[in-house]
């Protein structure tokens, strides 16, 4: 009997997969574990897998169809065997939509045939139902250019409806401004980047709080490091991570959850860092970041972005985090709010390191200023629990000896 291939849940949030390419055609001989398909997750390109052996009898989606999870997609067993012919699941699978070209230039509107009136007597009366009347008068629609379908001509409910719609047929479709568009297809990530922000910017009670820091210690104990010949190079990224991390340990409030009827506080600390893609957005995680040296967690900070932007991480690597780090400083970007990524309680928008002239000891001096601004969940913390624990992650950047105290 021939074994069903379903799309399956390949991330912990995944409810429909969008198949990239067929490894296995049909015909080919099949192993358990090999691969048949790189599908697109809500987060990553991943690899579907046989789960039983014999011949690829049929593959049921072609390439580029979004699959809801639990559907088949294809048919493993005997060669001559029958199979389903349907994608046996609850829900059809959805072919990829395909750019829409730009309209061409709307012609001049003519102006649209009018149905003559039906004959009818010298006194003007249009034979009508009541509930006919009524809806042309609420629809504004002229009686006597309809044909009636009714006994005698007569004219009734659903000459009204077909009017209506043969008159917006008719009419002319708006202007398009000229230059052309194309519609792109919304990709997996891009559909769970909008659901989850909608989740986060609606129902959430978000407040901000903004400190600038002195980083001037900071670059020159980085600039330090760097040189020093290792392989691996110390970002500012990296030392605001551990930053963060050490702060987290001081002020656990702000290392939670947010869970509906209760509040999770995480005794260990996982940071997710904002990484940008081309089709959107992901966060690899840094776990038990308050742990780690400098040095592990700038070769791990590189490794995941890295393969975040090929779509190769696993879910294990970008699920989970406790608090969030969103940086935009590379970009030139000084101040930012970031949106929180839920059920998380928390996350720091980092803008840019810049020149700033500043008084210290009565003289003006140029420092290295960078703003942080903290976005909070007021449901899980309060404003002094936000600020106390940004003035800690002020400190540690300011005083790079506090984070290897």
């Amino acid at each position: 009997m021939a074994t069903k291939v379903v799309m399956e849940a390949l991330s912990p949030t995944m409810e429909e997969g969008r198949l990239v390419e067929w490894k296995k055609q049909e015909g080919d001989a099949v192993a358990v574990g090999d691969v048949l398909a790189e599908v697109e997750t809500d987060k990553a390109v991943m690899e579907l897998v046989a789960r039983a052996a014999g011949t690829l009898l049929k593959q049921v989606v072609p390439v580029g169809s979004t699959v809801p999870v639990a559907n088949v997609v294809g048919w493993i067993g005997t060669p001559g065997e029958s199979v389903g012919e349907g994608s046996g699941g609850p829900a059809a699978a959805k072919p990829a939509p395909s750019p829409v070209p730009a309209p061409a230039p709307a012609a001049a509107p003519q102006a649209p045939a009018v149905a003559a009136p039906p004959a009818g007597p010298s006194s003007g009366r249009i034979k009508s139902s009541p509930l006919a009347r009524r809806i042309a008068a609420d629809r504004g629609v002229d009686l006597g250019a309809i044909a009636g379908s009714g006994p005698a001509g007569r004219i009734i409910a659903r000459d009204i409806d077909g009017a209506g719609a043969a008159g917006a047929a008719r009419r002319p479709a708006p202007a398009v401004p000229g230059g052309g568009f194309e519609d792109v297809p919304l990709s997996q990530l891009r559909k769970t980047i909008a659901k989850r922000l909608t989740q986060s910017i609606g129902p959430i009670p978000t407040f901000y709080l903004t400190s600038d820091v002195d980083m001037t210690r900071m670059w020159d104990a980085r600039g330090a490091v760097n040189a020093l010949g290792d392989d691996i190079k110390v970002s500012f990224n990296d030392i605001i991570i551990k930053a963060v991390a050490a702060a987290l340990l001081q002020h656990p409030a702000c290392n939670a959850w947010w869970q509906d009827d209760h509040i999770r506080i995480w005794h260990e600390v996982h940071i997710g860092m904002a990484v940008a893609i081309p089709d959107g957005l992901i966060t690899p995680v840094i776990r038990n970041a308050d742990q780690r040296s400098l040095r592990e967690i700038a070769g791990e900070s590189k490794d995941r972005a890295a393969r975040a932007r090929a779509r190769k991480l696993a879910p294990a690597e970008y699920t989970g985090s406790t608090f969030s780090i969103s940086n935009l400083g590379m970009l030139e970007i000084e101040h930012f709010t970031a949106l929180i990524n839920p059920p998380e309680a928390g996350i720091i928008a980092v803008g840019k390191i810049r020149d700033e002239a500043v008084v210290v000891d009565g003289q003006v001096k140029m420092r290295k200023a960078m703003r942080l601004t903290m976005s909070c969940d007021h449901r899980a913390i309060d404003g002094a629990t936000g600020a106390q624990f940004l003035k800690t992650v002020k400190q540690l950047l300011e005083n790079p000896l506090a984070l290897v105290w």
